[in-house]
């Protein structure tokens, strides 16, 4: 079949519904092909983004443009010489060099971001560590200490046009410090796409984080609900809620942090504890705390044997447990936290198999995930941004124990979840992927 005619038109031209070829090498860019028509503005964005000045045109594999044909940006005999030069071996081997620069510099750019989310979710285990080592020699010293980590996070967080909550690495901590960093992070983000005001998100933050403290005061047997315990240790499990707020009261935390640590195991439909509340008897930032704690301790339990994915917990969660939680509340967290959180693990539409490793709380239907390909090695693996590839989508998640031992070993599923936060870029950098 002979193929259809092309023409090169500047990238300032471009327009939805245009079939376009980049003959860009595949680690060059990120989209699934190379040529493919032009669907959102975004992806304009993106093209534009590669560092090209010009690309080639299908006028008959495109929509009819609104207006007129566009025009060749070159005569087509300057065009014909310019592709003659182009295929040259030396112009080969300088593109090829530029595309092994442009891969290396995403590679370099996507390592350091993930170490600086390690690096800060590091630094905030440390801290609470040492709020959990001071709060009764130091107490308004520990709340100083804290109010500063979360009114900066709060800063970050409400000056960002839009935030992504990104997969860390195993190992990150030990559970005693692990479950309250992550429960703060997600509970922010919530409270961002919720519309809570500064201090309604400090108060939030300051619960979130200090919400187990009272677990200090409490035996190391009981301090994580099993469901083996007694009538006698279950309720002095419970009696972690009291000892958090009176810690809480001598550190000097505000009455709307207290009122949320006191009310963190409440449940809208009063099947919670201590005080077995309903409704509006419970405050919004208490409200989000207890979904947000539920949330992760099903991907986070004491045994991890009983460990569900991110995908899974958000499913039970809708499926069997929604009447718990405030409707609206529940609502904001799947619409931020995406049908696939980050730490699933999916199947492509393609039937390639991939992990979702960050989510943007603006637009959680197009994760960024990382897709197994045995063409690249592991620690080179790009990640691919979904909304870039719009022809690719997940088709099902799966259980870790489910892929094939070749894709578990390169995608590494998560044994303990930890999440931490970015500032997303209104126009990616071209973050390229397989």
């Amino acid at each position: 079949m002979e193929e259809a005619p092309s023409q090169v038109i500047d990238i300032d031209r471009l327009q939805p519904g245009m079939y376009i070829e980049l003959e860009l090498g595949w680690m060059a860019h990120p989209f699934p092909t190379g040529s493919f028509k032009i669907t959102s503005e975004r992806q304009i964005e993106i093209i534009r983004g590669l560092g090209r000045k010009q690309v080639r045109y299908v006028p008959a594999k495109s929509d009819p443009p609104p207006n007129q044909a566009v025009a060749p940006t070159q005569p087509v005999a300057d065009e014909q010489a310019a592709l003659v030069n182009d295929n040259t071996p030396a112009q080969r081997a300088a593109r090829e060099q530029l595309q092994r620069k442009q891969r290396a510099e995403a590679l370099s750019a996507q390592q350091r971001d993930l170490a600086m989310c390690e690096r800060r979710f590091g630094q905030t285990v440390r801290q609470y560590k040492q709020a959990l080592e001071q709060v009764h020699s130091k107490p308004q010293e520990v709340m100083t200490q804290c109010q500063t980590l979360v009114n900066g996070y709060v800063g970050e967080m409400l000056g960002a046009s839009e935030t992504a909550i990104r997969l860390l690495s195993d190992g990150m901590g030990d559970k005693v410090a692990l479950h309250p960093v992550n429960i703060s992070i997600i509970s922010l983000l919530l409270g961002k796409q919720l519309g809570l005001d500064a201090p309604d998100m400090g108060d939030l933050g300051l619960a979130a984080f200090l919400h187990d403290i009272g677990k200090s005061e409490l035996p190391e047997r009981v301090r994580w609900l099993d469901d083996s315990f007694s009538a006698h240790e279950l309720k002095a499990y419970q009696t972690h809620v009291a000892q958090g707020v009176m810690l809480g009261q001598r550190m000097g935390l505000p009455p709307g942090a207290l009122l949320a640590i006191a009310q963190h195991h409440e449940m809208v439909d009063g099947s919670g504890f201590p005080a077995r509340l309903k409704g509006d008897a419970m405050s919004l930032p208490a409200k989000i705390l207890a979904l947000v704690n539920r949330y992760e301790n099903l991907c986070n339990p004491s045994r991890p044997s009983a460990a569900v994915t991110p995908h899974e917990a958000l499913a039970l969660i809708f499926a069997q447990f929604k009447s718990r939680f405030d409707a609206t509340v529940l609502g904001g967290f799947i619409r931020m936290m995406g049908v696939y959180p980050p730490g699933s693990v999916v199947q492509l539409a393609d039937e390639r198999y991939a992990m979702v490793v960050s989510v943007n709380s603006s637009r959680p239907l197009k994760p960024r995930i990382i897709v197994f390909d045995t063409r690249v090695p592991k620690h080179e693996a790009l990640i691919l941004d979904l909304e870039a590839a719009p022809e690719l989508s997940i088709k099902r998640s799966l259980k870790p124990a489910s892929l094939p031992r070749a894709a578990m070993d390169y995608l590494s599923p998560r044994q303990r979840i930890c999440y931490f936060f970015e500032r997303s870029m209104d126009a990616p950098l071209p973050e390229v992927a397989p």
